[in-house]
């Protein structure tokens, strides 16, 4: 249970003694407060979609172990959000030694200024209170972190100004990790940390204190650790050494989401839609599912690196460029609202080529071609599960769904959708599809609307090879396969 306190009439230690305050490690207390928030059917990991049944009882098995923890996982897997929800975990405020660059606990100091100014006051000793957001300290592995930057080394500056010798311990210039004293403490992509580095870091993790050049001095810190790498740079950048992973006490897999409707939940979530922009944009649950689709269909590519990873900042990023690419066209064109449709979908690209990486087939055919490649194979996915499959084997007393579409475009009939078509334009152009819309009508359902169920038809019979679609910069050609036979017979 969280400790409550007035932390306004509290200034001193002795206030602090007659509270009836209770110094607990920083394990404890999150252990508390999380067997707190699991009675009362809550979580401190709000907004983590995908992994209730899977990474989060991990973590909480954890946090009531006491452990320190490694993330591992590919990127985009929420990993470093979960780390910084811990501090949901934490007391609202604890109270720390005035002036203390360590966070002393006025119970039980720590530092040498600490005890020296409690050993001179007694009760009288001021203590300010530090917020749970103060307890919380992040850093990135990169190659030029040195074990100064995270342990500490001596500061000439300092001894210089106090006129003390190099053999005193107040001349110390503490790192980021002493100075996260009863804090939680992130380090981003392990792996890139230096093997030199990590090998500082083994006495905090195993005997819970630290040493510093040549001082005799151990800090007993408290501090609950965690780390996150993703598996791909093992090999491409570095290793966890296995001394150190082995003083990591749980080690936890993260995931990609395994279903569509999770995947869909978390991009609606987390991608930053204009309220302008929501209100003259719809974007139906069909195009949502295909954005989905594209994801998924990307981590299973054989042109993008699966031990890269694709994250799920892709369908983010997409939606939002779906989003604005449909508002460009409503600008253009003068119009007020619109419905997303297809043919936006190229406005994704961009948004699909920085989040892949190529294996070298991949390279060969370009990014561009890739993308565009995963648009159209989630197309016909998602057509194939609203539609028939127009390559079936058909009985002889079936009908042939597609046999109208079909016979207009067989008619030499054929179709230019642009890519910055007027509502109008667009929807008089598919209507013109001989029995196009009576189909769409029959498959359609609440939420797909008639006109983007209209398109996905058109769309999936040309990845069906039924008619043949001809990309251009601009717009897209739908047009019977024969028909350009046909006309290079004619002038031959």
């Amino acid at each position: 249970m969280k400790q409550k306190f007035d932390t306004g009439s509290i200034s001193t230690l002795g206030q602090l003694k007659k509270s009836g305050y209770k110094s607990v490690t920083i394990r404890e207390e999150m252990r508390n407060n999380l067997i707190s928030m699991l009675k009362h059917g809550k979580t401190p990991f709000e907004g983590i979609l995908g992994f209730e049944d899977t990474v989060l009882p991990d973590m909480e098995r954890a946090i009531l172990s006491g452990h320190n923890i490694l993330l591992l996982g590919l990127r985009g897997q929420a990993k470093t959000r979960m780390a910084r929800q811990m501090i949901n975990l934490l007391d609202e405020y604890i109270p720390v030694v005035k002036g203390s660059e360590l966070n002393d606990d006025p119970l039980a100091p720590l530092s040498r200024f600490a005890i020296d100014l409690i050993a001179s006051s007694g009760d009288e000793t001021p203590i300010t209170w530090m917020h749970r957001s103060e307890r919380y300290v992040e850093k990135l592995a990169t190659a030029d972190v040195s074990v100064a930057d995270l342990i500490g080394d001596v500061d000439p500056i300092k001894a210089a100004s106090l006129k003390l010798p190099y053999s005193d311990e107040r001349v110390i210039h503490f790192g980021l990790i002493p100075r996260s004293h009863r804090s939680i403490f992130v380090i981003n992509e392990l792996p890139d940390l230096q093997a030199r580095i990590q090998v500082s870091l083994f006495n905090i993790l195993q005997e819970k204190d630290i040493q510093i050049r040549g001082f005799k001095l151990r800090l007993p810190l408290d501090i609950s650790f965690v780390f996150t790498a993703n598996p791909e740079d093992y090999t491409n950048r570095g290793s966890i050494i296995t001394p150190l992973k082995d003083r990591i006490e749980s080690q936890i897999l993260t995931h990609y989401p395994k279903k569509l409707e999770t995947a869909m939940a978390i991009t609606a979530q987390e991608a930053a839609i204009h309220e302008i922009t929501k209100k003259s944009v719809k974007v139906p649950q069909l195009h949502r599912e295909l954005i989905e689709l594209i994801s998924f269909n990307a981590r299973e590519s054989e042109y993008v690196d699966a031990k890269s990873g694709v994250s799920a900042r892709l369908g983010i990023s997409a939606l939002e460029n779906l989003y604005s690419t449909a508002e460009r066209r409503i600008l253009i064109n003068g119009e007020k609202e619109t419905t997303t449709r297809i043919t936006d979908f190229w406005g994704i690209i961009p948004a699909i080529t920085g989040k892949v990486e190529l294996v070298y087939e991949g390279e060969q055919e370009g990014h561009q071609n890739v993308a565009l490649s995963l648009i159209m194979k989630s197309c016909k996915e998602l057509f194939l599960q609203h539609f028939p499959d127009p390559g079936r084997k058909l009985r002889k007393e079936a009908r042939d769904e597609y046999g109208v579409i079909k016979a207009w475009f067989s008619g030499g009939n054929d179709i230019d959708l642009l890519v910055d078509d007027s509502d109008t334009s667009y929807e008089q152009k598919l209507e013109k599809v001989a029995g196009l819309s009576k189909l769409a009508a029959e498959y359609a359902r609440e939420g797909f609307p008639l006109l983007q169920m209209m398109e996905l038809v058109v769309f999936g019979l040309s990845e069906s090879e039924v008619i043949t679609k001809n990309v251009l910069e601009n717009r897209m050609n739908f047009t019977d396969p024969l028909s350009g036979m046909f006309d290079d017979m004619g002038n031959n």
